[in-house]
């Protein structure tokens, strides 16, 4: 396990145009002239939420998959963010995990907004997603996700964690800033794990108004990196694996934690 390499994208959305998303995001991450090994943009990066998925979702061989492979390939990194996609005759906010050789994986959003009435057009998944790179083992959640923290609870058995980085890619407004600072805090804290949280600026026409905060914690919640509040920007950070384990071993919680099964 070698330190990691992350950039994350903090940018406003152009409502509903995910021509000009994908354009918008290719350019910002051509300025950036570093190497990462992972590329986070936010929750349905190409349109904006919530809109309506008959109009917007992809299938797997859709426009939006292509870029990121052709992106992936051209930064040699791996580039994640959600993109609506329709799966037979429903709808998920389904995160894209995308290798520079083409392969990917995916995770569809568990908990939908009911109160901004997503579960109304897009169907929850059932499936949680872990996934390695450079031996970090990594947990991808989206927005919504964050409020609950059993499906974002981490596990310890045989001397192993189930993650040690959690990412959270969202559309949270800057309405409830608060809670998603704090939220991210303590799931940082009660996983003994890093946390990344990567939300959009800008004010979408319905009159939502998203400040950011995007954030990377360490294990103790404290930030390592952080964006500038309402401002477009590029963050790299890189994870110490060495600190993580020294606090691990010196401090692991997780020896005590409850087990359980989630239905």
């Amino acid at each position: 396990m070698q330190d990691l390499k992350i950039a994350y994208v903090q940018a406003d959305l152009k409502w509903e145009n995910p021509q000009a998303n994908r354009s918008h995001f290719e350019a910002l991450m051509a300025a950036n002239h570093t190497k990462p090994d992972l590329i986070v943009l936010p929750e349905t990066f190409t349109t904006g939420f919530p809109v309506d998925p008959r109009k917007f979702a992809e299938k797997q061989d859709g426009e939006s998959f292509k870029w990121m492979q052709k992106q992936a390939e051209k930064h040699q990194a791996v580039i994640t963010g959600s993109i609506l996609l329709k799966q037979g005759n429903n709808f998920q906010n389904t995160l894209i995990w995308m290798r520079p050789d083409g392969t990917y994986e995916t995770y569809a959003k568990r908990h939908v907004f009911r109160l901004g009435g997503e579960h109304e057009r897009i169907t929850p998944g059932a499936e949680q997603l872990f996934v390695q790179l450079n031996g970090w083992k990594i947990k991808p959640l989206i927005c919504y996700d964050l409020r609950f923290p059993v499906w974002s609870k981490n596990n310890y058995h045989n001397g192993q964690f189930d993650y040690d980085l959690m990412l959270y890619v969202a559309n949270w407004p800057a309405v409830r800033a608060e809670p998603w600072k704090q939220l991210l805090v303590a799931r940082a804290v009660e996983n003994l794990a890093y946390v990344l949280g990567v939300n959009r600026i800008g004010t979408d026409p319905q009159g939502i108004a998203y400040q950011g905060d995007s954030v990377l914690l360490n294990f103790k919640g404290e930030p390592i990196s952080q964006a500038v509040a309402q401002k477009e920007m590029i963050i790299e950070t890189t994870l110490s694996a060495n600190q993580l384990k020294r606090f691990r071993d010196k401090f692991n919680v997780g020896l005590d934690w409850d087990s359980f099964e989630i239905r």
